[in-house]
């Protein structure tokens, strides 16, 4: 079921998020962790991802989502918030000479293992979205798919992880302005592709992924 398919069926059953206290199919002993990435699928560019952990005795930020969901000017206001209510949050920015070092999977896998390390003194369970757990996590972790959609520490992460990687683009396309960053934030569009054939791949292209490695010159 997609993650799409999960919200609209829980809207049309009224059914409550995801039950902060429920992990594993077990009760949760403390705060837990959502983690997700932004950036998996670019030619260029990080992969970033966060870990996000709430009070459970707090209420529940207003508006939280699915990154994919909301509009930019929405994340940029709820990333604020997230920052000011998380009981803990850490970011990370996976760079592209990790992503071509150990190939895309690895490097998401490594960037959630140092997220969830970054909140470790106050998460003592971590819920990922996706179908995989990281080796070596600092606590007990299950694997969520379409936890973006349902669980509102994973919807928290996965605007921390698209804000911050937004703003790297955004920057990016400051020193390379030939690759409209600005617009496609380093995914694979028409434009994009057409840009990489006329100028060639720039520093922070994935060498490892196969339309970067087409416009490469001849050695």
């Amino acid at each position: 079921m997609t993650a799409r398919n999960i919200r609209a069926r829980a809207a049309g059953a009224s059914l409550p998020l995801f039950d902060d206290a429920m992990a594993g199919g077990r009760q949760a002993t403390g705060p837990v962790a959502g983690v997700d990435e932004a950036g998996r699928g670019p030619l260029a560019g990080p992969v970033a991802v966060a870990a996000v952990v709430f009070d459970p005795q707090q209420p529940p930020i207003d508006g939280l989502d699915d990154s994919k969901a909301l509009t930019a000017k929405r994340r940029e206001l709820l990333f604020d918030r997230i920052l000011e209510r998380a009981l803990a949050h850490h970011i990370v920015i996976v760079d592209v000479a990790e992503i071509d070092g150990i190939n895309i999977l690895q490097a998401t896998m490594q960037g959630m293992r140092r997220a969830v390390e970054g909140v470790a003194h106050v998460a003592q369970f971590a819920r990922i979205d996706g179908n995989r757990i990281p080796a070596g996590l600092p606590c007990p972790a299950e694997a969520l798919v379409g936890g973006d959609a349902i669980d509102r520490a994973i919807m928290a992460a996965s605007i921390l992880a698209k804000v911050s990687r937004d703003r790297y683009m955004l920057d990016l396309h400051g020193q390379f302005p030939m690759y409209g960053f600005d617009r496609h934030k380093g995914y694979g569009t028409a434009v994009h592709l057409a840009a990489l054939r006329a100028h060639g791949p720039c520093p922070e292209h994935r060498r490892s992924f196969a339309p970067v490695r087409a416009c490469l010159a001849p050695a």
